[in-house]
This record gives structure tokens, C-alpha cells and sequence, in this order.
């Protein structure tokens, strides 16, 4: 990352966050959070208090570990005939940036998912907020609001 361009290279570190994801670089993708790190993708899109609602993933950094665990044992159920995944995001806006250190951006997300030879597409507005960390970010807060969040859901094996 150049350093020059807080918000290009806010955007270079979530293209490279979303590869890690779709080519299943988890331990790497591990290493991406700050340690109080929340991983939301709430069922209520409009919800306040994710803490309080309910959610598909309200993960902390234990429970990021246990997802990657489980998704790459080959002993539950998403690891079986493991999907694959592409993401594809665009569409990013600076939010804020009070503090010289924290970036909050949001962008669009196309996930697409193939799996028991169907297609299945699941958009969604993903807030993030990144803090800065060398020359590089970490992520403090992803929150994932699927734009079909309170619909039937065929396959959970997006939450990552």
C-alpha cells in the first residue's frame, strides 16, 4: 500500500479481504481483525444494537476462529460439498474519518454462490471499519446487511 491514498488503499485492503474468502486463505483472513473485531450480518437491516437483535453472525474474534474451524474440518455440514464462492465489490463511500487512524467505508457486494450445480446470488451493503496498522488496516467492525436479509436463505455457507 502506497500510504498516500488512505481511501484507495482502504479499497485495495477489502479487494484483497474478499479474495482471501473466496479462495479459502482463512488463517490469513484471520489475521485481518483487530482483536475486539465484530463480524455482524444482521437479520434486521435497520437493527441499532446488533448485541441485542438477532443476526446469522454477531462474531467476536473466538467465534470468528470457531466458523473457520468448523468450515475447515470437514465435519459440519457447510464443509461438505463446500460451495464456491466469488464476491465481487464496488460502489465504495467514504462514510467518516474523524479520526486520522479509523476509516469507515461501504461498498456493494455480489456474492455468488454455486453449490449442488445451482447458482444463487446474494447482494448486500457492507459497512466496514478499518484501522489503520503500519502501512496496512485492520478490521475493527464488518457488518454485512443482505439485501434479502428477513427472506428464505438457501445456503449459509456465505457467512465467511
Amino acid at each position: 500500500m502506497s500510504g498516500n491514498n488512505t481511501m484507495q488503499d482502504a479499497i485495495e485492503f477489502i479487494w484483497a479481504e474478499v479474495d482471501m474468502l473466496d479462495h479459502g486463505e482463512f488463517q490469513d483472513w484471520l489475521k485481518l481483525w483487530t482483536e475486539d473485531g465484530k463480524y455482524v450480518i444482521p437479520i434486521d437491516q435497520d437493527a441499532p444494537d446488533f448485541e441485542n437483535s438477532l443476526n446469522y453472525a454477531y462474531d467476536d474474534a473466538a467465534m470468528r476462529d470457531m466458523r473457520v474451524r468448523r468450515l475447515t474440518s470437514g465435519q459440519s455440514m457447510s464443509a461438505t460439498n463446500a460451495a464456491k464462492i466469488m464476491r465481487t465489490v464496488s460502489r465504495f463511500r467514504l462514510l467518516k474519518s474523524d479520526d486520522p487512524n479509523v476509516i469507515t467505508i461501504r461498498c456493494a457486494q455480489n456474492l455468488v454462490e454455486f453449490k449442488y450445480e445451482k447458482l444463487r446470488n446474494y447482494p448486500s451493503n457492507v459497512t466496514y471499519v478499518l484501522v489503520k496498522d503500519g502501512d496496512t488496516f485492520r478490521i475493527r467492525e464488518k457488518i454485512v446487511r443482505l439485501i434479502n436479509s428477513q427472506g428464505a436463505l438457501a445456503g449459509m455457507t456465505f457467512l465467511l
